[in-house]
């Protein structure tokens, strides 16, 4: 006797016409619905000033010319407010202008800044990791802890330097500390490097808390099950942090170092308040900002160049953060891949973890 067993073949199902991982039509207007007012706010507040600058700037000023004493109607500049800064031309028949003047600080300035930003970030960085660490444990009054570390970044800029401003006095606190290792006071807000020191102290006293909030945000994401495979592996501290932890948190800390990087770059209350905005020399603190609102008393579309050079600067360094620095928080697939999923970021912590040590 025989038994006969049928196959009962299932139909295959149709693709889906959507394409994967794309949206369908009602899904793309609710999207451009919610960002709307976004798009609206970021219009008014960012674009129109900025073409505003950009037209602005390829203007004459009206005023008295210094060179003749006459006055000079406005009209059509040219490039002439570009070259000011970028070639130190005053247009005074002059090979440039001359030391001292506001068209000849631009280069200066840009050197300021750049400085502030490499060492006030950098610091940052490392105290911010410390912070995060320290935060991230389990320990009795952690909560505390957290609230006190935070307390700088909630202080008011103009406070915060009004701060350090009693602390950097000639009979501040700071000349009485350096007094009991034996160091003769620092007129800290009068002499160029000393000022420029105080700006980076008081800069990073603020905005550390924030670097190491978001490193904190990242270091939450790590569980302990991948420390605890590290331990297994036989890892020590150092190869776990720079393994797994420091690749975990590349995406948040890069993020914060791009935050705080364009932050630094249009620096202007704290050395402002602090130093008058020029300390030592009278320009020891002149950073981009700085020279920029000096430059609205001269000449208001003069300025708008200064300000249009300023953002091409942020804007390429912002670039560069996200292109290479590896501050782009998503990836898209190669192209010839199969879907047009935007991922994640990818982590090498679990590859960290089987290498062992």
């Amino acid at each position: 006797m025989s038994t006969t067993v049928e196959t009962v073949t299932r139909p295959s199902t149709p693709p889906s016409k959507r394409k994967r991982g794309g949206l369908n039509a009602g899904q793309g207007r609710r999207g451009l619905f919610l960002v709307l007012p976004t798009i609206v706010v970021l219009t008014v507040v960012i674009v129109y000033p900025l073409i505003s600058a950009v037209i602005l700037s390829f203007q004459k000023d009206s005023g008295l010319d210094k060179a003749t004493g006459l006055f000079v109607e406005g009209g059509p500049a040219g490039l002439s407010n570009y070259t000011h800064w970028l070639l130190a031309d005053c247009g005074t028949g002059r090979s440039s202008c001359p030391p001292g003047s506001i068209g000849s600080l631009f280069w200066p300035a840009l050197t300021i800044t750049l400085f502030f930003t490499v060492v006030s970030v950098s610091l940052e960085v490392v105290l911010g990791l410390w912070f995060a660490t320290i935060m991230n444990r389990e320990f009795r009054g952690r909560g505390l802890v957290r609230a006190a570390i935070l307390v700088p970044w909630a202080i008011p800029t103009a406070v915060t330097a009004k701060l350090w401003l009693f602390i950097f006095a000639y009979d501040g606190i700071a000349n009485h500390l350096l007094g009991f290792v034996g160091i003769s006071p620092l007129l800290w807000t009068g002499d160029a490097w000393p000022a420029r020191f105080a700006v980076i102290i008081a800069d990073v006293w603020k905005t550390t808390p924030f670097m190491a909030l978001l490193i904190l945000a990242g270091l939450q994401l790590i569980g302990s099950d991948v420390y605890e495979a590290a331990q297994i592996d036989g890892a020590t501290r150092w190869q776990t942090f720079t393994r797994i932890t420091l690749p975990m948190i590349k995406v948040p800390l890069m993020v914060a170092v791009l935050f705080r990087t364009l932050d630094v770059l249009r620096i202007f209350d704290l050395p402002w308040i602090l130093t008058g905005g020029g300390g030592g020399d009278g320009h020891a603190t002149t950073t981009l900002s700085i020279l920029v609102i000096k430059q609205i008393r001269e000449g208001f579309h003069s300025a708008s160049a200064l300000s249009t050079i300023v953002f091409l600067i942020i804007a390429f360094v912002a670039f560069l953060f996200i292109r290479f620095g590896g501050a782009d928080v998503v990836q898209r697939p190669p192209k010839g891949a199969r879907g047009d999923k935007v991922k994640l970021t990818e982590n090498p912590a679990v590859e960290a973890v089987a290498e062992g040590n």
